[in-house]
């Protein structure tokens, strides 16, 4: 099996998730093995949501229609051409996945099957029923990748290299368990979001969608805002306000409903409108429902902190602060290139 027949590949698999989208769901009979498929995988996603509540119609449909948008023929050659694939001896990666959001660790899996190599996958009892389906669909597609995938719900054994991904206490674990191995280990990371006061309706509407996609639960999301002195809320406010139905969720609601309680008890000054509570806080992991900020005095100052701070934060949101800053609105759109921790893990699986 060559690099093309990899691509080709997965662009089957990103034309079958094409057809489960925000919008519905629509058959379409030209996929390749979607007859096989197709009933199947709308089962999987079924038990998805039943098994993590996490996991609703958006936030599964979300993620699926992201993965159809980037698995393209274009966008995978793209992303591949800068690398050189030629005499890559197949070895055994381990993956041992987050289940914080619907297929948080597809990016690792796609890496490590486009270099080439096998993949030993150990998920999250959170998001156990999506990525072993869609690797048999792949199997189905290119025969080659038999033999290639496998899951394991035991410890990792036999493998040549690790990409493990949990909070700060289980990546003290992960570093003393593969220190004779090559691994990428990532740990907590969260964003932020840098406002000068300026931001448009349209700019801070879409800062909403980072901060609530996924109730917040993906290091990608904003949990963080940093503000300049005097900040006035109430463009912020008016623009969040297009999620307010999010309180309906019983999840979201339990948790804003605690975090509430918690904050009014310890007489710490907040504000909120309902569904969302902002504190002003130094520390960059905010509660579900809530978001903490900061203030700065220059950006010079700023630039210093969040280069200080860089191993904290995953995205930097902000218009005109930084050369690598995302857009408002595009943190949970990031392009195959996109690394979790800027760690290159392609560049890393070529060098086993």
């Amino acid at each position: 099996m060559d690099l093309q027949q990899r691509i080709n590949a997965f662009s089957k698999l990103g034309q079958f998730l094409s057809q489960f989208t925000t919008n519905g769901i629509q058959k379409d009979d030209n996929i390749a093995a979607n007859e096989l498929f197709f009933d199947g995988f709308k089962h999987q996603i079924k038990l998805a949501k039943e098994h993590n509540g996490w996991f609703t119609d958006t936030n599964v449909y979300f993620s699926l229609e992201s993965w159809a948008n980037a698995l393209t023929t274009s966008n995978i050659t793209q992303w591949v051409s800068q690398y050189n694939f030629n005499n890559i001896e197949p070895k055994n990666i381990g993956i041992i996945m987050a289940g914080n959001i619907p297929l948080v660790g597809f990016h690792d899996f796609l890496s490590v099957l486009i270099s080439g190599h096998n993949v030993l996958v150990k998920q999250s009892s959170n998001d156990k029923h999506l990525l072993p389906y869609l690797a048999k669909y792949l199997e189905v597609v290119e025969p080659g990748f038999k033999n290639k995938i496998t899951f394991t719900k035991d410890k990792l054994e036999n493998f040549d290299a690790v990409i493990a991904t949990g909070s700060d206490n289980t990546a003290r674990y992960f570093e003393y368990y593969f220190k004779n191995k090559p691994s990428i280990i990532r740990k907590n990371r969260n964003s932020v979001a840098i406002l000068n006061g300026n931001e448009t309706q349209d700019q801070l509407e879409a800062l909403s969608d980072d901060i609530f996609r996924y109730y917040g639960l993906g290091c990608r999301n904003v949990s963080k805002l940093f503000l300049p002195k005097d900040y006035n809320f109430d463009a912020f406010f008016n623009a969040v306000y297009k999620w307010h139905p999010v309180i309906n969720e019983a999840k979201y609601a339990n948790n804003y409903d605690y975090n509430k309680a918690v904050y009014l008890m310890s007489e710490f000054d907040m504000l909120e409108n309902g569904f969302l509570m902002i504190k002003e806080d130094q520390s960059y992991a905010s509660p579900i429902a809530t978001v903490f900020y900061e203030y700065y005095d220059t950006i010079e100052d700023l630039k210093a902190k969040t280069q200080e701070d860089k191993d904290k934060i995953q995205c930097i949101v902000a218009d005109g602060f930084t050369k690598d800053e995302i857009a408002f609105g595009n943190t949970q759109k990031p392009k195959l290139w996109d690394y979790a921790d800027n760690v290159d893990t392609v560049d890393f699986l070529l060098k086993i």
